[in-house]
C-alpha cells in the first residue's frame, strides 16, 4: 500500500540521516574527544629508563655498572588467568599463590601493581608466554658492584628505584643518575606493548665518576684487615690508606662487611663506614703530633733531654704515669718509649695556644671535607686553653677523638714536608697545592723520630717493610664505656708512613677490641700495616729506599710490651680515681 511504502522510507531515511550525524558529530563536531577516547583506550605513555652513570676506581676498573633488567606488573582491574595459569605465574615468581591472590584483591580498584621488580629477561620472556590478560613488562636497570662486600662501605648502594642511599652513590647521586625519556606505544589486550607511536622525550643517561680508589689496593688492604680482625676475634676494624702528594684516597676497609649484591645482608649499622664514621681516642698515635708543634714553637729540638723520673707526675691533683722509670730521655726517646709524663712535660711547655693551635691546623676536630655523608668531624675541645691537665691528656692522645680519616690526614701532613692537602675521594689530574702548616724541617724531624719506633727499640717492630724504611707510631687506647674506660677492652692502632725518607702512601690502622690475647697496637695492627704496605710498594712500583730495612725476623712474644704504650697505666689512675677527660 502507498503509505507502508512511504513509511519505510521515511524510517530508512531517518536512520540514514541519524547515521550521518552521528558521523558527523564523531567524525568533524568532537573527532577531538573521541581520539582522545581511543587513545585512552589504547595508547600509553611509558617511561624511558635512563642509565645511571658507572663509577670506577683511579685505572678504569669498574666499581659500579648498571645492567637492562625487566620488571613485571599487571593492572589488578584486567587481570584474568585460568587456575592452572596463575598457578604456573606464582611458580615462576617464587610467590605464594594465596598471598598473591589476597594482594591482586587488595588492588582491585587500581590501575597498576608490581608483581617483581629488576628480573632476569628469560625469566621475564617464561612469565609473557603465560598470555594472562593484565600482565605487562617495564624496562628498568639493576645496579652491580664487581667488589662486592671489599668496597661496599666506600661505593654504598642504590635502592630498588635506582636512588642512591649510602657512600658515593648517596653523595653523587645528582650527577650519576640520568634523567628518564617518555614515549607514547600502543598496547594489545593483555597490556603488553606492540608497537611504538612516537617518542616524546629521550633519555639522558647519568654522568660516570672516576673515584681515587686504587682497586688492586682496596682489595689488598680489605684482605689483610679482615684476616687481621678474624685471627683476633675482634669486634671491628678499619683502615686507611693515602696519597702523600695528592691527599686521594687510595683505598677505605672496613670490618664486617656485608655483600652489596645480596640486599639480604643489609642489617641495621652494618653499613657504617667506621674509618669516616667512628670516632676514638688516638692515644699515642697523637704523640707525634705534640712533638710537632714543640719543634714548630722553636723550644724543642730532637736532642733536648726530658726528665721523667719517677715515672709519675701530678697535673692539677691528678696523676699521669709511664710504665717504668725512664729516668732522662731525649724527645726522640719519648716517642719511642711512648713516655706520657715525657710527653706532658713537653706540651706544658708550650704556650697553650701552640699546642692547641697545632692539632686544629692539622685538621683535628674538623671534618676533612671528603664529602663522603655522614662523616664525623671528631672533637677537639678549646678546654685544653684553660686546663692543663686537659693539655696533658691531649699531649697523648686521650680527652680528643678522630676518625681514621683524619688521623690519617694529620700524617700525611708529616709526610709530605708540613703540607695539608684537601682529602678526596675523586681521582685528580693535577693535585691541589694546599697549606703548608709547619715546617719541611720540622717534618723531617718527626719522621726521624718515627723510624725508631720501627726499629729494634720500638714498640711498631712488626710494622716494617723489606727494602724499605717505615716511620710510625703503635697506640693502644683503653675504650671508653658508659662507665668509663674499661679496664680489658682496647683499640690496637698504628699509624705510618713508607718510604720513611720521601713518603709515598699513609695508612692508619684501627683494631677494635681484640680479644685472642694480645691487643697492643705492634702485635695487632702494625702487622698489617706491614702487609698492606709490602704490596703496595710492589703494585704502584715504588723504589726501594733500603736494602737493609726490613729484612730482620722478629719473634712477636718476645716484643719489649713494657713500653707499648704507657697510656693504659695512665687510664687505669684515671679509672682508679674517677677522672673523666
Amino acid at each position: 500500500m502507498p503509505w507502508r511504502r512511504f513509511s519505510v522510507l521515511v524510517i530508512f531515511f531517518c536512520v540514514v540521516a541519524a547515521l550521518a550525524g552521528r558521523a558527523l558529530d564523531m567524525q568533524v563536531l568532537h573527532s577531538t574527544f573521541f581520539e582522545q577516547q581511543g587513545e585512552a583506550r589504547q595508547l600509553r605513555h611509558v617511561v624511558i629508563p635512563a642509565n645511571r652513570g658507572d663509577i670506577v676506581d683511579r685505572n678504569g676498573e669498574p666499581l659500579a655498572i648498571s645492567t637492562p633488567v625487566k620488571s613485571i606488573w599487571l593492572n589488578p582491574q584486567q587481570f584474568y588467568a585460568e587456575p592452572d595459569s596463575f598457578a604456573q605465574l606464582a611458580k615462576l615468581l617464587s610467590l605464594d599463590s594465596a598471598r598473591l591472590k589476597n594482594k591482586i584483591s587488595a588492588y582491585r580498584n587500581r590501575e597498576f601493581m608490581y608483581l617483581k621488580r629488576h628480573v632476569s629477561p628469560e625469566l621475564a620472556g617464561k612469565v609473557v608466554s603465560l598470555n594472562i590478560a593484565g600482565i605487562a613488562l617495564q624496562d628498568e636497570y639493576r645496579r652491580y658492584y664487581p667488589a662486592g662486600e671489599v668496597a661496599a662501605h666506600v661505593i654504598g648502594f642504590v635502592d630498588i628505584d635506582d636512588s642512591g642511599q649510602e657512600g658515593v652513590e648517596l653523595a653523587f647521586n645528582n650527577w650519576l643518575k640520568g634523567e628518564p625519556g617518555r614515549k607514547q606505544v600502543i598496547r594489545d589486550r593483555y597490556g603488553r606493548a606492540v608497537d611504538d607511536v612516537k617518542r616524546i622525550s629521550s633519555s639522558e643517561p647519568g654522568k660516570s665518576i672516576r673515584l681515587s680508589l686504587d682497586k688492586r689496593l682496596q682489595y689488598l688492604t680489605y684482605r689483610t684487615l679482615k684476616a687481621a680482625v678474624l685471627k683476633h676475634n675482634a669486634v671491628a676494624g678499619s683502615a686507611v690508606v693515602l696519597d702523600v702528594d695528592s691527599g686521594e684516597v687510595l683505598a677505605i676497609a672496613n670490618q664486617p662487611s656485608f655483600n652489596v649484591n645480596d640486599r639480604r645482608q643489609l642489617r641495621p649499622g652494618s653499613t657504617r663506614n667506621r674509618a669516616v664514621i667512628d670516632v676514638y681516642e688516638p692515644g699515642s698515635t697523637m704523640k707525634p703530633l705534640t712533638v710537632a708543634a714543640a719543634l714548630e714553637s722553636g723550644r724543642w729540638r730532637d736532642f733536648y733531654k726530658v726528665e721523667t723520673g719517677p715515672g709519675y707526675m701530678q697535673v692539677m691533683g691528678n696523676s699521669i704515669r709511664d710504665t717504668h722509670n725512664y729516668g732522662d730521655l731525649d724527645v726522640t726517646g719519648v716517642i719511642v718509649k711512648s713516655s706520657n709524663v715525657g710527653i706532658s712535660k713537653i706540651a706544658l711547655s708550650l704556650d697553650a695556644e701552640q699546642q692547641w693551635g697545632m692539632y686544629q691546623k692539622l685538621g683535628l676536630g674538623v671534618e676533612t671535607g671528603s664529602g663522603f655523608p655522614g662523616e664525623a668531624s671528631g672533637r677537639l675541645s678549646d678546654n685544653a686553653l684553660r686546663n692543663n691537665f686537659e693539655r696533658a691528656t691531649l699531649s697523648f692522645g686521650y680527652g680528643v677523638s678522630v676518625t681514621s680519616l683524619q688521623l690519617a690526614r694529620a700524617y700525611a701532613v708529616i709526610a709530605s714536608d708540613g703540607w695539608l692537602r684537601p682529602v678526596t675521594l675523586l681521582h685528580k689530574q693535577q693535585p691541589a697545592r694546599g697549606e703548608q702548616i709547619m715546617s719541611a724541617e720540622t717534618a723531617a724531624t718527626v719522621r726521624k723520630m718515627m723510624q725508631q719506633v720501627v726499629s729494634l727499640k720500638g714498640t711498631g717492630k712488626l710494622a716494617k717493610v723489606a727494602n724499605y724504611t717505615v716511620a710510625g707510631k703503635t697506640g693502644t687506647v683503653h675504650k671508653f664505656t658508659a662507665g668509663g674506660y674499661a679496664e680489658d677492652r682496647y683499640l690496637s692502632l698504628f699509624a705510618g708512613m713508607v718510604p720513611a725518607q720521601d713518603p709515598k702512601l699513609v695508612m692508619v690502622v684501627m683494631i677494635d677490641e681484640p680479644r685472642n690475647g694480645e691487643y697492643f697496637g705492634g702485635e695487632v695492627s702494625a702487622p698489617v700495616f706491614s702487609k698492606v704496605m709490602a704490596g703496595a710498594m710492589r703494585l704502584l712500583d715504588v723504589p726501594p729506599d733500603s736494602v737493609e730495612a726490613g729484612r730482620l725476623v722478629f719473634d712477636p712474644h718476645n716484643q719489649n710490651k713494657e713500653d707499648e704504650d704507657s697510656t693504659l697505666s695512665h687510664q687505669r689512675v684515671l679509672s682508679a680515681s674517677g677522672e673523666n677527660t
